[in-house]
């Protein structure tokens, strides 16, 4: 089953300076790690752009969701990362934690290097990078993330894995390329004007979700609503939508329907629906 999150690109536009923006993208990694999200999503929204440059939310992002380790490697300096170090750390179990050294641990990787006769230098953050074989069955590339299982450190024993990279990949794409994947599942649009979630609705919305194989959920930007930036009017959306609705969405749901305050921050409405949608029956 697959958790996708959309994000947009203006998600930090009222921040008032790059170390707000980047605390608050952190808080957005830090969502999508505690509740297992396998991608995140950042669409465009260029009516909304604030005065940050152009992929600013995007490489904030990747660089959260890039293990620590293999952070200087992949990333060096820029200009977007200048506040890095007050982003939250995600402790993405096999990352890092007790136990993430021990026999036969999985560890996150990057090809420094690829040899001619098939082996692969790849830095996992042991002291130096190690030389490891290829299988046969495997085709890397020059700064490819891989998996790599340690049974040893003194000496070094490991290997090249075929398993899924641990945490979440950052992608960017429109918002209809996003809710069309083969792997989207029940898309749901996250909004004030949505339909309020209930328990009762809760248990309905957990046998659609497992029936559909995962779910997408889209959030807006600080002033800016999921209907504000698709341009639709607010009493346009609410509960289950057909096939032919131009949002695309299945269903427009409120994950926070008694809500205290004016405005709840996307990042706070992150964790509000997905504590909320990942629930099991």
């Amino acid at each position: 089953m697959t958790t996708s999150v959309l994000v947009p690109s203006s998600l930090a536009r009222e921040a008032e300076d790059r170390r707000e923006a980047t605390r608050k993208l952190g808080y957005v990694a830090r969502a999508a790690a505690v509740y297992r999200v396998d991608r995140l999503t950042v669409y465009p929204d260029p009516d909304g752009a604030g005065k940050w440059e152009d992929g600013f939310v995007e490489t904030v992002l990747r660089y959260a969701a890039t293990p620590p380790h293999l952070r200087k490697e992949m990333w060096g300096k820029r200009d977007e990362l200048e506040c890095v170090g007050v982003l939250p750390p995600l402790r993405v179990r096999s990352q890092t934690g007790s136990g993430s050294e021990g026999s036969g641990s999985l560890r996150q990787g990057i090809v420094t290097e690829v040899g001619a006769d098939g082996r692969v230098r790849v830095n996992c953050g042991m002291q130096h990078p190690i030389s490891l074989p290829v299988p046969a069955d495997m085709d890397v590339a020059q700064g490819e993330r891989v998996t790599v299982r340690v049974s040893s450190r003194r000496p070094v024993r490991a290997k090249l894995v075929d398993a899924p990279t641990t945490g979440f990949d950052v992608v960017a794409a429109d918002l209809d390329a996003a809710l069309s994947r083969d792997d989207a599942g029940l898309t749901i649009a996250s909004s004030r004007y949505g339909e309020p979630v209930t328990s009762t609705r809760l248990g309905q919305l957990a046998e659609r979700r497992d029936a559909e194989g995962g779910m997408t959920v889209a959030f807006g930007a600080p002033e800016r609503g999921l209907p504000s930036i698709l341009d639709v009017a607010p009493d346009a959306v609410g509960g289950d939508q057909t096939s032919d609705e131009p949002e695309g969405f299945d269903l427009w749901l409120n994950t926070v329907p008694n809500q205290g305050s004016e405005v709840v921050r996307t990042e706070e409405a992150l964790f509000a629906s997905l504590t909320c949608l990942t629930l099991t029956e």
